[in-house]
């Protein structure tokens, strides 16, 4: 609300070994639509980074982090995407006047009711 273009999201997530199984596919989706709705909320792009391959401390199962980096559009659509086992670096050209005409004419920013907005600031509302 501030003026951003593109928002960062840098994540190290992924799953434990032992989980990944049953609550993998359920677990990343979640991750990639919550980041994805940030775009939508905002009104702007997202770049979200997250690490890549296995931690593991001695002795334990570790961490399998999933990759998957991706840019959001304005829509939340996502238009570049990393892979799952390799570092990689993904570079998209994109359209910031875009984000302006979104800020325009969705109506999920511009119906607002900023006047509705003040007991957001209050811990407690009366």
């Amino acid at each position: 609300m501030q003026g951003a273009q593109i928002l960062f999201y840098p994540t190290a997530i992924g799953w434990h070994p032992a989980e990944k199984a049953e609550y993998g596919e359920r677990q990343h989706g979640a991750w990639e639509t919550i980041q994805r709705s940030h775009a939508v909320a905002n009104g702007c792009y997202v770049a979200v980074t997250n690490r890549v391959g296995l931690e593991q401390p001695i002795g334990g199962d570790g961490i399998k982090f999933w990759g998957q980096s991706f840019i959001a559009n304005t829509s939340g659509q996502i238009i570049a995407k990393a892979g799952l086992e390799e570092e990689q670096i993904i570079v998209q050209e994109i359209d910031l006047a875009t984000v302006d005409v979104t800020r325009t004419h969705w109506p999920f920013l511009r119906d607002r009711r900023i006047d509705a907005y003040g007991d957001l600031t209050k811990r407690l509302i009366d």
